[in-house]
């Protein structure tokens, strides 16, 4: 199946920190600096709600995350559809956790070094999957993200389809964890 996604960089705190620097000094420049208030600042009413805690994703993550979803699942409860520490470490329990399910799905995982994997910017993707592997973004032989039918190893290699480079510490890594969590 071809599909055509849209990646998003996501900013780094540092990145979200100065933006927000930034921010207060253009305010100040323009208005008067309001009083320090005293009560936090009320959550962020488009945040998601996941059914239960993720062990992959922070909540700084999973907020960074819900501000480049497609607006059709903000507000959406995240559901958990498949982790391999509750699942175990099987792509046919992937893919059998998965039947049913036609929404938005994202798929995280943190692989043993803790790299939990970044996007790198805006292309058109595809995805291939079969009982032994399932391989995500392609460019001579190469795989931007590819997993083993264990879902224990996996490798990654810079790739047109991406334009990304290797997204964890080495170009073959083992999975920790992975988590497929359904938006809709």
């Amino acid at each position: 199946m071809k599909g055509r996604w849209r990646y998003t960089r996501l900013p780094s705190q540092v990145e979200d920190a100065l933006s927000a620097e930034e921010g207060e000094e253009e305010e100040g420049e323009t208005a008067p600096a309001p009083a320090p208030v005293s009560a936090p600042a009320p959550e962020d009413p488009v945040g998601p709600q996941l059914a239960e805690a993720s062990q992959v994703l922070g909540a700084s993550e999973i907020k960074q995350l819900s501000l480049h979803l497609p607006p059709r699942v903000t507000g959406h409860p995240w559901s958990l559809a498949f982790c391999t520490s509750r699942d175990g470490f099987s792509l046919r329990s992937l893919y059998r956790q998965m039947e049913g399910h036609s929404g938005p799905v994202l798929l995280v995982l943190r692989d043993q070094d803790g790299q939990v994997f970044k996007w790198t910017g805006s292309n058109s993707f595809f995805v291939k999957g079969d009982l032994d592997s399932l391989m995500m973004g392609s460019s001579s032989g190469q795989f931007g993200l590819w997993l083993d039918g264990d879902l224990y190893h996996g490798g990654s290699h810079p790739c047109a389809t991406f334009n990304n480079e290797v997204l964890a510490r080495q170009e073959q890594f083992c999975i920790k964890e992975l988590e497929a969590w359904v938006l809709s």
